[in-house]
């Protein structure tokens, strides 16, 4: 995904539109900020909304309950009757269209229909009209696989009767973020349903503390741009222990009562900038104040303001646990539904690692932990060993998956970035190539028709791993087609 916490906090903006942001920042995966922003009609390839009925416990030998799921069909360069199929995953965050970056561009050269099914509970596909703790035990990973599953056979049914044919099309399955990691656990899970996958900044490994997040951040922002930014955050606690209400209003942020909220929000705002492909909008007024003998906390305040809260757009209130504990189904309920996952099944705990770190340290575990009961109670946590025993971590026992990271990526780390066989692994390197690069250009947001890499540092970089993916699903896809029935594996 951005919701893809940095995964896992950047999804969600006010008015925003997200892909699956995912996320992941917060800084996720997202979940706190929005991981693609759409406004124009030229941002979408179709809003058109469709509807089908998904069952809600895919594991309930009992529980037939339906509800009503959200998904978007594009048809314009699909070749009938026979052409492919592409999957495009929604993650954490409202799917409101099929938006226009690189897919658009493959699904032409390759005679393709692109679908998208928005993830349950998420943006008009809630199950509920209440989002309790309670409500929010069919939310996870597994569940919304199995959603893929039936969705596919249902559309692909459909479209049998629709064009009076028995053979199924060949399927592919994106994803960007925390639904690239559905794109590979799809593929891992259902082989038999997809030719391939692509996990573009999929992240696959869950991570209890993720201190590999900001040590990226500080590579990525090189030594004079991190040695401001450390001293920055040094400042400001200074500041902050003498009049905590003083600095938080500087910033903005004055709704914002527990002080781990405020530091999160206050390391994500540089987070953006590197996960998302915009480095100097943070680097280089920090730089020039620090060089200048000017006031770094000012200069700081002014960027956060400026260009996190003002032009990328991020909402304070999604950093606020009291907005978390929001019951209503809404727009802005992604927080609180990223939330629950971060916290019951994947973590990515972004924490302050002991030395060299990037943010306060009082974004630590014991922040996390007290967020997650008290937002959703006693007994929620994330047992990530479970979901990397079940999923297999970067150790994905899968195939015909294709893994692409951007260098600048933080979330990187929690994905798989060593190639292995029939599941290579590329890494787009260039100074603002960040989450989800292959697919969305530069900067990652907001969006850049049909991922222009044109404002890529170094647009051959995404090129090659364009045409190393081409590659790939020509000859995946030609192995489909080469069998019969749904025999994909």
């Amino acid at each position: 995904m951005g919701k893809i916490l940095t995964i896992v906090r950047l999804w969600l903006v006010a008015t925003a539109v997200a892909l699956s942001l995912s996320a992941l920042t917060t800084g996720h995966v997202t979940p706190r900020t929005v991981l693609n922003r759409l406004s124009s009609s030229s941002s979408f390839l179709t809003r058109t909304e469709h509807w089908f009925n998904q069952t809600l416990d895919h594991f309930s030998p009992y529980n037939h309950d339906k509800f009503q799921q959200r998904y978007y069909e594009f048809h314009d360069y699909f070749r009938i009757p026979d052409g492919p199929i592409f999957l495009k995953i929604c993650g954490e965050g409202p799917c409101n269209g099929i938006s226009n970056d690189y897919l658009g561009v493959l699904a032409k050269k390759f005679g393709a229909a692109i679908v998208s099914l928005e993830h349950r509970y998420y943006g008009k596909s809630s199950p509920f009209k209440s989002l309790t703790t309670n409500n929010l035990r069919y939310l996870s990973s597994k569940q919304a696989l199995f959603d893929l599953a039936v969705f596919r056979q249902y559309y692909q049914d459909s479209l049998n009767l629709k064009l009076n044919k028995k053979v199924e099309n060949p399927w592919f399955f994106f994803g960007v973020s925390y639904p690239g990691a559905l794109s590979a656990w799809f593929r891992l899970k259902f082989p038999h349903l997809t030719c391939g996958s692509l996990a573009s900044s999929a992240v696959v490994l869950a991570v209890y503390n993720f201190t590999e997040f900001d040590q990226q951040i500080g590579e990525s922002a090189g030594p004079e741009c991190k040695a401001a930014l450390q001293e920055t955050n040094r400042l400001v606690e200074q500041r902050f222990a003498t009049n905590k209400k003083e600095v938080k209003a500087l910033f903005g942020a004055g709704e914002l009562e527990i002080d781990g909220d405020f530091f999160y929000f206050l390391a994500d705002a540089a987070v953006i900038a590197f996960q998302y492909g915009n480095p100097d909008t943070v680097c280089s007024p920090l730089v020039q104040a620090k060089n200048a003998g000017n006031d770094l906390v000012d200069a700081y305040a002014k960027y956060v303001k400026d260009y996190y809260i003002g032009s990328f757009g991020t909402n304070v209130q999604t950093y606020n646990q009291k907005h978390l504990k929001n019951t209503s189904p809404g727009e802005d309920s992604a927080d609180r539904l990223w939330w629950f996952q971060v916290c019951s099944e994947v973590a990515y705990f972004q924490v302050a690692p002991a030395n060299d770190s990037m943010r306060s340290s009082k974004v630590d575990t014991k922040y996390h932990l007290d967020l997650c009961k008290n937002v959703f109670g006693e007994g929620v946590y994330p047992d990530v060993d479970s979901t990397n025993i079940y999923y297999g971590g970067t150790k994905i026992a899968g195939s015909k998956i294709v893994f692409t990271n951007g260098s600048q990526d933080p979330w990187r780390h929690a994905s798989k970035q060593i190639s292995s066989p029939d599941m290579p692994s590329f890494l787009i390197t260039c100074h603002n190539c960040g989450h989800g690069t292959d697919l969305r250009g530069c900067p990652q947001s907001h969006l850049n028709i049909e991922g222009d890499a044109r404002n890529c540092s170094s647009p051959d970089a995404v090129h090659k791993v364009r045409q190393q993916l081409v590659e790939k699903m020509d000859l995946w896809l030609s192995e489909c087609q080469a069998t019969t029935g749904r025999n994909y594996i």
